[in-house]
């Protein structure tokens, strides 16, 4: 289970102090799929950040499987993200200097989930999967937008993570590659049991969610079946 409570982020900017995250609980259970929702600015990206470990709160706690993450000295987060977070970035992060298969290969390097006999077999299963079988030896730059976000996609699922997330996955792409990406996404989820927040402010992509939690609505959860949150 992810438990988020009191949480909150802030900066200061000279004199001033600004507050990127505000967010008072949240809890979300195995197998759950969420969609993180609210407009630019609203702290989508940095709370996907908080709860990757990437950062950490300026107050407040965060604990996946009853650990405590917020609380972890920074080298203990990366081998803890590395082992239990799937992270689907907005702008794809992937290494331009290697192919779409090692890219989806160093992944696992850095956890300890599959042993490495089976590593490059079990890449390629993913790729596969995803449909990019005859892609394996190219380069992103060689990919199209969707193709490298599906790129992404594995490599994110690749060491069966308990928590995904994904960081506006749609933004770059059309809507046919929007609908391959997000059915990638809840299918492996659904699969593994994992949990799934996404970030969007696209009205489509929440309509797809159970639930919806609203950063712009004072972090209020939104009935599936009541009328999405305006993001004006």
């Amino acid at each position: 289970m992810l438990e988020l409570n009191q949480i909150r982020k802030e900066y200061r900017d000279g004199t001033q102090t600004i507050t990127a995250v505000s967010l008072d609980h949240l809890t979300v259970q195995p197998g759950e799929q969420l969609a993180l929702v609210g407009p630019s600015g609203s702290g989508k990206t940095t709370l996907l950040h908080l709860i990757s470990g990437l950062l950490t709160p300026t107050r407040g706690e965060i604990r996946l499987d009853g650990l405590t993450i917020s609380g972890l000295p920074e080298a203990r987060r990366d081998i803890w993200r590395a082992n239990t977070v799937g992270y689907v970035f907005q702008k794809f992060n992937l290494l331009t200097s290697l192919n779409v298969l090692d890219n989806v290969v160093v992944a696992m390097s850095f956890a300890q989930v599959i042993p490495t006999a089976d590593q490059r077999s079990w890449a390629v299963q993913l790729l596969e999967q995803v449909g990019l079988a005859d892609k394996l030896k190219q380069y992103p730059r060689q990919l199209s937008m969707g193709e490298q976000q599906r790129v992404a996609v594995a490599r994110a699922v690749v060491n069966k993570p308990r928590l995904i997330l994904a960081d506006e996955p749609t933004a770059s792409l059309d809507q046919e590659n929007s609908a391959k990406v997000l059915d990638m996404l809840r299918r492996f989820a659904a699969e593994s049991h994992s949990i799934l927040l996404v970030s969007t402010h696209d009205r489509q992509v929440m309509s797809l969610f159970p639930r919806i939690h609203s950063l712009q609505q004072s972090g209020k959860e939104v009935a599936a079946d009541a009328p999405l949150p305006s993001l004006a």
